[in-house]
C-alpha cells in the first residue's frame, strides 16, 4: 500500500461540540484506530432516557478495518460507551492497569468480559496496530494512569492528548512526562487533537495537593459527622479524603455502588492506600461517636437516586443526616446539573447540615482535572503541530482554544474547529474540511438501544406538557352508526371530577364528527381517526390553550 494512494482522515464520533461520549476515529488507507469510546448522561429534553452513547454506524460498516480501541483513562465519559459498542464491535481495546480495571468490571456485568481482548498498555508502550504505530505519554488528569496517544502514520504523527493538566505536585508522585512530549514536537507533529474543556478558564489550575490541605481542615472542624460527596472515578480525591480521615482519626464508610466498586478495584490494583480496620460497613455508623467517622459517597451531581440525594431527602436506608453534620460537596455541578446540585444543597441545610460546596475553587475542595489556558498554550508549544484540532468541549471551548493556537503561532487556516461527524483529511501534508460521516447521540432507555429516537422524545415531550386523552369507540361496520361509546379517557390532561362539562363536550363533538363522517360513507380508519383528532384538538386548545396528545381507539363489529 503506497502512502500517495492514501490520506488520513481524522473524525469525532462524539465529543466534538458537546462535553461527553468521547470517541475520537483516526484512518490512513484500510487502517482505522478509534480512541476512547465514552458516553454522556442525558440533557433535560431526554425524557427518561438513562444515558447517551455515540453512533457508530460507520465503524460497523467498517468493522473489518477497526485495528482497535485506545483508553487514555478510566472516566465515564471515555470508557462508558463500552459495553454497548464492543456489543456490535468486537475489536481489541488498549489501556492502562487501573483503566483496564475498571473497564472488566463493566465487561463482566454486561457478560462481555470472556469475548473481549484486552491489551495492558503502559507509557512506554509501542504497539502495531496496521500500518499505524501507537505509542504513549504520561499526563496528569483527576485518575491515575492517564495518558496521551502518539499515533505515527506514513503520513505524519497524531497526537491526541486525553484529558489532562500540568500537575507539578501530583497527590501520587507520577508527573506529567514533559520531556517525552517535547520529544515528540522536535520530531515533528502533522495533527495535534487537545482537551478544551478549560479553554476559557485563564492561568492554570490548582493542583490536586491543595485539596488535600483544605479537606483536613474542614475535618479537623467538624465535631460530628462528615459525609463526602465526590465523582467516584476521581481516586486522587477519594486518596485525600482517606488521608483526611487518618489523620483526624476517624473510621470511613463507603456508600454508593459505583463508589464501592471504584474504591474495591483501585485498593486491589494498589492505587488506593487505606489503612487496614479503616473501613467500615454503613450499618456500623450509628455504633460509633459522630466525631470518628466521615462517611464517602456518590451525588456530587445531584443525580435523583445517589446516595447523597437520598439521604439528603431522608429516604436513604442505612444513613440519615443530622443537625451538626458537616457535607462536603467536593466537585463542580457539570453544565445542566446546577439546579439539581442546589435542590440537593438546599435539602441539605433544611436538615440542619453545615454543608461546605461551590463552584471550582471558590469553597477550596475542588479543583478541576483539565488544563486552563496557559496550560493548553504550553502542550501546544510542547508539540508544535503544523495542524490543529481542539478536541473534548463545547463549541465556544473549541473556538476559544482555536484563539489560543493563534496565540502561541499556529496560522488560523491550519485549525480546524469540528463538530461530530466532520472530516478532516490530511494528504501530501495539506489539511482540508471534507464531507461528514454518521454520527450524533445513541439513546439508552432501559435494555434498549437506539430504540428511541426524537419521534418518540417528542411523544414524551408532548406527554409530559399536556397529558393524553383516549377516545374509544366501538361502530357497527354493516350499520354504520355508534354502539358504544365514545369513551374519554384523560391523563395528566384535566382533573375528570372537576372537568365533566368539557368532557362531555369533547364526546358530543367526537360523536358528532364521527355520525358527519359515516354518513359522507368515510369508513377507512386512518381517515376516521385523523378527523376526530383535528376536530377534538381545535376544541380543547379553544377551551384550555393546551394541545393534549389525542389517541383515538375505533373497533368495528
Amino acid at each position: 500500500m503506497s502512502k500517495k494512494n492514501n490520506k488520513i482522515t481524522i473524525f469525532a464520533l462524539g465529543g466534538a461540540g458537546e462535553i461527553g461520549k468521547n470517541m475520537y476515529v483516526v484512518q490512513y488507507g484500510n487502517d482505522i484506530v478509534v480512541v476512547d469510546s465514552g458516553l454522556k448522561f442525558p440533557e433535560e429534553d431526554m425524557l427518561g432516557i438513562d444515558i447517551v452513547i455515540p453512533d457508530t454506524t460507520y465503524l460497523k460498516e467498517n468493522i473489518d478495518l477497526v485495528r482497535g480501541i485506545i483508553l487514555t483513562h478510566g472516566h465515564e465519559d471515555h470508557i462508558g460507551g463500552l459495553p454497548y459498542v464492543l456489543r456490535e464491535l468486537n475489536v481489541p481495546i488498549y489501556g492502562t492497569k487501573l483503566t483496564l480495571g475498571l473497564v472488566e468490571n463493566k465487561l463482566r456485568e454486561a457478560n462481555l468480559l470472556g469475548s473481549t481482548k484486552r491489551v495492558l498498555i503502559h507509557a512506554d508502550s509501542e504497539i502495531t496496530l496496521g500500518s499505524m504505530t501507537a505509542t504513549f505519554f504520561k499526563t496528569n488528569h483527576s485518575i491515575p494512569d492517564s495518558v496521551g496517544v502518539c499515533l505515527d502514520t506514513p503520513e505524519g504523527v497524531i497526537v491526541h492528548t486525553g484529558d489532562f493538566k500540568f500537575d507539578h505536585t501530583p497527590v501520587n508522585d507520577q508527573y506529567a512526562d514533559l520531556h517525552r512530549m517535547a520529544e515528540i514536537g522536535n520530531k515533528g507533529v502533522l495533527a495535534l487533537l487537545s482537551d478544551s474543556t478549560n479553554a476559557e478558564r485563564p492561568g492554570y489550575t490548582g493542583s490536586e495537593k491543595n485539596v488535600g490541605a483544605e479537606l483536613e481542615r474542614a475535618f479537623r472542624e467538624a465535631n460530628q459527622r462528615i459525609v463526602v460527596a465526590t465523582f467516584a472515578s476521581n481516586i486522587h480525591r477519594i486518596q485525600q479524603v482517606i488521608d483526611a480521615a487518618v489523620n483526624t482519626n476517624r473510621y470511613l464508610t463507603v456508600i454508593g455502588r459505583s463508589m464501592v466498586n471504584v474504591v474495591g478495584i483501585a485498593s486491589e490494583l494498589g492505587y488506593l492506600r487505606v489503612p487496614e480496620g479503616m473501613l467500615i460497613e454503613p450499618d456500623e455508623v450509628n455504633k460509633l461517636a459522630a466525631d470518628r467517622v466521615v462517611i464517602l459517597s456518590t451525588g456530587s451531581q445531584g443525580e435523583p437516586m445517589s446516595a447523597l440525594t437520598r439521604m439528603a431527602r431522608s429516604t436513604h436506608r442505612k444513613i440519615d443526616i443530622l443537625p451538626g453534620d458537616t457535607v462536603i460537596i467536593a466537585a463542580t455541578p457539570i453544565p445542566g446539573n446546577e439546579k439539581l446540585v442546589g435542590r440537593t444543597v438546599d435539602e441539605l441545610f433544611r436538615l440542619g447540615a453545615n454543608v461546605i460546596y461551590g463552584p471550582g475553587s471558590s469553597s477550596g475542595v475542588h479543583v478541576s482535572g483539565h488544563g486552563s489556558q496557559e496550560e493548553l498554550k504550553l502542550m501546544l508549544n510542547l508539540m508544535r503541530p503544523k495542524y490543529f484540532i481542539p478536541i473534548h468541549g463545547e463549541y465556544r471551548m473549541l473556538r476559544q482554544h482555536g484563539k489560543l493556537a493563534e496565540s502561541v503561532g499556529i496560522e488560523a487556516d491550519n485549525i480546524f474547529i469540528v463538530d461530530n461527524g466532520d472530516i478532516v483529511e490530511i494528504q501530501n501534508g495539506s489539511a482540508r474540511k471534507a464531507s461528514k460521516v454518521p454520527a450524533g447521540n445513541v439513546l439508552i432507555d432501559g435494555l434498549g438501544v437506539g430504540d428511541v429516537g426524537n419521534i418518540v422524545l417528542r411523544d414524551r415531550k408532548l406527554l409530559s406538557q399536556d397529558g393524553i386523552l383516549v377516545i374509544v369507540v366501538t361502530l357497527s361496520k354493516q350499520e354504520g352508526k355508534i354502539l358504544s361509546g365514545p369513551d374519554i379517557i384523560s391523563r395528566g390532561f384535566v382533573y375528570v371530577r372537576e372537568s365533566e362539562g368539557l368532557l362531555d363536550e369533547a364526546n358530543k363533538i367526537v360523536s358528532a364528527t364521527l355520525n358527519k363522517l359515516m354518513n359522507d360513507n368515510v369508513n377507512e380508519w386512518a381517515s376516521l381517526k385523523t378527523h376526530v383528532k383535528e376536530a377534538l384538538g381545535r376544541f380543547l386548545y379553544e377551551q384550555t390553550k393546551r394541545r393534549p396528545m389525542i389517541l383515538p381507539i375505533i373497533m368495528e363489529v
